[in-house]
This record gives structure tokens, C-alpha cells and sequence, in this order.
């Protein structure tokens, strides 16, 4: 049997690998045809690859290439020897048999020898591996190829995927955005709306406020406006003063003149019904007429104007007034309470003036200490009108006094 020819490359530089097909293996007709014989190649799968070269001196194995996994975009290949770092080298070479730097296992040189590189996807798919003794002067080689499907690559349909992916990424955060904006925009609405229901609830406030100020205002303003007109008109009445003198002739029995027939007052125990009254000796059939009164805080009487029927009727009758009379107009006061024809009252006052006006028919009464307007009656009876006075049973008269006076 023949046996295999070793060759002694000690005095021989590395070569680099020749002929070398990554389209077959050796011995394919097809692949290696007229080339020179690189030994058993073999194809690399996942994992391990196992040598693929004879020795080329008995004195050194073979080294050992082991596919380590992917890394980088591309297979991280290991070389292992079973001499040490300081007896041999570890050299790299592509397919076209230029060296790759690689990258040591170890840096303990007291270590089995070993490199690793990274084949990168179109870089050749082919590499090999060789072990050169640094004493003996003598090499081996392993070598691989892996095809492009054993690299890691790029889905065609991932670019699609990642736009896909980004175009939804986009669209979720543009909604995340969208509700975020239109959660903001309907937050100020609702801060706005309340804002504007509490400033309209301040204003209604400050509305209110201003309405009963100016009320209360207008009121006071009124009131003081009705006091002036009231004093207005009573000093207006007050300059058509005239004077009175009570008459002799025309008063009940029970009553006495005095002061120059000027005050009157009742002489009975107990008050008279019909009530018992004296005539001013002054008449006055036309224009504008006013007397003061003064009735201090007497009780009972009552005072006014008849017409001049009524005053001969009393005469006939001795002088005591029925109490209901068409053609009398007169104001009393009783209790503490005066009293007109409509049963109007209010509180004492020590001075009246009377004021008589035929030319818009109405008899009126003031408080003269007030200068206010007491009761103002339309006069519903013309001709000759005389002023009349009762004074109560208590003793206490009435006095007819100068204006102003």
C-alpha cells in the first residue's frame, strides 16, 4: 500500500491558498477541473467546522476552525492548535490568499495557540487557518467556506416593517398629541366658562350692590326731594296768612273766648255730642287762605271750614255740629290718633295751619314745627266758607296764633 508523500515546507514561505473554488469541493469535475489539489475542503455549518487539510509534516496537527456564532453583521470564526503560543503562529488568509489580522485567544504564551477573526457577508466566504512552527520551520492549514446564507441578513420586507412600525409610532403619538391638545383646549374652555360664570356671579353681586345703593340712594333722594317740595308748599301757604278772630255771636254756650277772643276752650265736665263749636268772625268765598292753630297736646277736638248754610243752621240749633255734614270739611284728633273722612292718622303735633285754597279746591293741613304736609282734602263744597273750632272736654283750648308767631 502506498503511503502519503510528506513534503518539508521548512525552508519554504507560507503560500497562499491557489486554485481555491467556493463553488465546490475537490474533486468535483465540475468545480475543480484543471486546478491544483488544495486538499479536502469541507462546507462549514452552524456550530463546529471540522479540518479539512491532511498535514503537511507529521509533526503538526492540523488546526481546528469552529464556527463561534454571529457577531458584528457577520460569523466570528476560532482557530485552535494543540501547540503552544511560543512553538507556532497563527496566521489568517482569504480566499485570494491575503492575510487577515486576527485576534488572539490568549496572551498567556503558556497556552495551546489559538486566533479568531470576524468574516464579514461578502468578504469571500472563504478563509483559511494556518499553523506555522516556529522551530521546525514547517506549516499546516485548515479552511473553510461558508455561504451567504449562513450570514446574517436583512429581511426585504423589514425596511417596509420599520416604516410601517415608525409611520405607527407617528400616528400614535400624533393622537396621544391630538387628545392632549384637545384635553388641554377643553380644560381652558372649562376654566374659561367658569371664569365667566364667576365673574357674572360677581357682577350680578356688584349689580345688586350698586341697584340698592342707588334705591337706597333714590330713596333718600326722594324723601329728601318730598320734604323740600313739602316744605316749599307750606311756606308757599304760609304767605297767604290771614288773620281770624272767633265770634261771640256764633258759639255754643259751653265755650269761653279769651286773649281778645283768639282762644277757645270748653267749659263741660264731659265731652258733648254733637260736638259743641265757634265760628271765626272771617269768611272767605274765593282764593287762597292760611291760619295757625295752636292745639297743644289737647284731646278731643276737631277744627275746619262750613259753608254758610251751615252756619245759620247751627245758630238756629245752638251751635253743636251733627256729626255728619255735607257741606263741613274738618280734621280731629282723639287718642293720640288724628282722624279725616278715609280714616287716615298719625302722631301729635302742637301747631296746625290750615290752608284753604278755592281756586284748586283743597283744604290742607301742615305740621308747622315740621313744615310737613299732614292731609291735603279736595273740597267738594263752594260759596262763603267759614272757619270752625271745637275744643275737647279736657280743658284744654285752642288758639288761633299769628304766623310764624
Amino acid at each position: 500500500m502506498a503511503t502519503p508523500e510528506t513534503r518539508d515546507r521548512s525552508q519554504e514561505p507560507p503560500q497562499p491558498l491557489t486554485g481555491f473554488n467556493p463553488k465546490g469541493f475537490p474533486g468535483d469535475p465540475a468545480g475543480a477541473a484543471g486546478k491544483p489539489e488544495m486538499g479536502p475542503w469541507i462546507r462549514m455549518i452552524p456550530l463546529i467546522a471540522f479540518s479539512g487539510l491532511h498535514p503537511t509534516t507529521g509533526r503538526i496537527h492540523d488546526p481546528l476552525l469552529i464556527l463561534d456564532g454571529l457577531e458584528d453583521s457577520g460569523i466570528r470564526l476560532k482557530c485552535l492548535s494543540e501547540r503552544l503560543f511560543s512553538e507556532v503562529k497563527v496566521l489568517w488568509m482569504d480566499g485570494k490568499g491575503r492575510n487577515i489580522t486576527g485576534n488572539p485567544l490568549s496572551t498567556d504564551t503558556s497556552g495551546n495557540a489559538g486566533s479568531s477573526i470576524v468574516l464579514k457577508p461578502g468578504s469571500g466566504n472563504a478563509v483559511s487557518c494556518r499553523i506555522i512552527d516556529s522551530l521546525g520551520k514547517t506549516s499546516t492549514e485548515s479552511s473553510v467556506i461558508i455561504t451567504e446564507s449562513f450570514f446574517p441578513t436583512i429581511s426585504l420586507w423589514l425596511p417596509a416593517f420599520v416604516m410601517i412600525l415608525l409611520f405607527g409610532i407617528f400616528l400614535v403619538l400624533a393622537a396621544v398629541y391630538k387628545l392632549r391638545i384637545n384635553q388641554k383646549v377643553t380644560d381652558q374652555e372649562k376654566n374659561a366658562q367658569k371664569q365667566i360664570q364667576e365673574d357674572i356671579e360677581e357682577f350680578k353681586m356688584e349689580l345688586e350692590e350698586v341697584q340698592e345703593k342707588f334705591q337706597k340712594e333714590n330713596q333718600e333722594m326722594t324723601t329728601k326731594i318730598e320734604q323740600i317740595q313739602a316744605q316749599l308748599d307750606f311756606r308757599r301757604a304760609q304767605s297767604y296768612a290771614v288773620p281770624l278772630t272767633l265770634d261771640e255771636l256764633c258759639k255754643h254756650p259751653e265755650l269761653s273766648l279769651r286773649d281778645q277772643s283768639r282762644v277757645v276752650s270748653c267749659s263741660a265736665a264731659e265731652q258733648l255730642h254733637p260736638k259743641p263749636v265757634v265760628l271765626a268772625k272771617e269768611s272767605f268765598s274765593q282764593g287762597k287762605h292760611y291760619w295757625e292753630v295752636e292745639v297743644g297736646d289737647g284731646s278731643g277736638w276737631e277744627l275746619g271750614v262750613l259753608a254758610e248754610e251751615i252756619r245759620d243752621s247751627l245758630r238756629n240749633d245752638g251751635m253743636a255740629l251733627p256729626r255728619e255734614q255735607e257741606q263741613v270739611l274738618s280734621l280731629g284728633y282723639s287718642r293720640g290718633e288724628f282722624s279725616i273722612p278715609g280714616g287716615w292718622n298719625s302722631g301729635p303735633c302742637p301747631v296746625l295751619g290750615v290752608f284753604l285754597d278755592q281756586e284748586s279746591h283743597n283744604l290742607s293741613f301742615f305740621d308747622v314745627e315740621g313744615k310737613s304736609l299732614l292731609a291735603s282734602l279736595p273740597l267738594r263744597f263752594s260759596g262763603n266758607l267759614f272757619p270752625f273750632f271745637s275744643p275737647g272736654s279736657d280743658g284744654k283750648g285752642l288758639g288761633i296764633r299769628s304766623v310764624g308767631g
